[in-house]
């Protein structure tokens, strides 16, 4: 007899028991999901618009020879020389994209596949040479794993706890990219949209592209111990481009991606919770299907709204024609 594809759906087991019996491991897990999604949305508008998309896989794929080799020279899997082995790496891949660019006849987008091709096969060979010596778990750096969370390190201020470890860190860096966002917001919309009046006005567009590309660096070296270094592109890119499909303003966009993000904390660990599987692979399940929703039913931009425009357009040219005929 042919097994059920999928488990059993029992309504407490999902929805009811996480939050009576594991209220807390629960809330840690829904609480860093939202934390990676939403910092990633944040920094993933200014990447959508500045058509940096595949940068931000590029990095998000580089930073694995980066921090091997950060372990290997210190022997350590401290944050910090992680967070410098992954920055170093995101710098260098940024600035072999450009050179590449610049100084051959090879487009955009093959630069980017040759970089990010290149380094994260460095690091996979890194990892299976040094095997002995690197105590990095390549699954968890790929996949990541939001489960362990309340399993981490507690961190304690004064006495008083605050929360495991990792919460604790990406929480930092949330309130740093919120406090960089009100500090350079006029900034980065210029740079975005238009460089050559940003120049203009005597704004380093370098300056502001190189700072985005360290940040976001940061962000995913914080965020790949929970959904590992595949799926935070994926955090990357769909709460922004979500968010933009319904609206033109970019602060209202930005406001969008947040909500939409702990939407996809929450729903992903409910679905991660029914179908026992990868919690991290679960919200990036649901980013899809949000993304598909709004992508059929978006007022302005969707596929109905498009299909509907599109056949108005071609009924009004076929009216003035035929008045034009007679």
């Amino acid at each position: 007899m042919r097994e059920q594809f999928f488990p059993a759906f029992d309504w407490h087991t999902v929805f009811i028991q996480p939050w009576s019996e594991y209220a807390v491991n629960s809330f840690w897990i829904v609480l860093m999901g939202f934390l990676v999604a939403g910092t990633c949305g944040l920094v993933g508008c200014f990447v959508i618009l500045r058509r940096m998309a595949l940068v931000g896989d590029a990095i998000s794929h580089s930073i694995l020879p980066g921090i091997t080799l950060a372990f290997l020279l210190t022997n350590s899997r401290d944050t910090l020389p992680m967070m410098l082995g992954a920055v170093a790496a995101g710098v260098v891949t940024v600035a072999l994209i450009e050179a590449i660019r610049y100084t051959s006849r090879i487009k955009p987008d093959a630069a980017i596949g040759i970089v990010f091709s290149s380094l994260f096969a460095v690091g996979v060979i890194l990892i299976s040479v040094f095997a002995d010596e690197v105590d990095l778990d390549a699954e968890c750096v790929l996949y990541g794993e939001l489960g362990f969370i309340p399993l981490q390190d507690i961190t304690y201020f004064g006495g008083i706890v605050i929360g495991p470890e990792p919460v604790v860190r990406m929480a930092i860096i949330t309130l740093i990219a919120i406090v960089l966002l009100f500090a350079f917001f006029k900034e980065m919309i210029v740079t975005s949209f238009d460089s050559g009046l940003a120049a203009s006005l005597g704004i380093n567009t370098t300056r502001y592209q190189y700072g985005l590309t360290l940040f976001l660096s940061i962000v995913i070296v914080s965020s790949f111990e929970s959904v590992g270094v595949v799926l935070v592109i994926a955090m990357i890119i769909f709460p922004g481009a979500t968010a933009l499909m319904l609206t033109d303003r970019l602060p209202i966009a930005l406001a969008l991606s947040t909500v939409i993000s702990g939407a996809y904390s929450l729903l992903g660990f409910h679905l991660a919770t029914w179908l026992n599987a990868s919690i991290a692979g679960g919200m990036t399940v649901i980013a899809g299907i949000v993304f598909g929703i709004v992508w059929a039913f978006a007022p302005q931009r969707g596929l109905i709204a498009t299909l509907v425009r599109n056949r108005q357009i071609m009924e009004e040219s076929a009216l003035n024609f035929s008045r034009e005929e007679k």
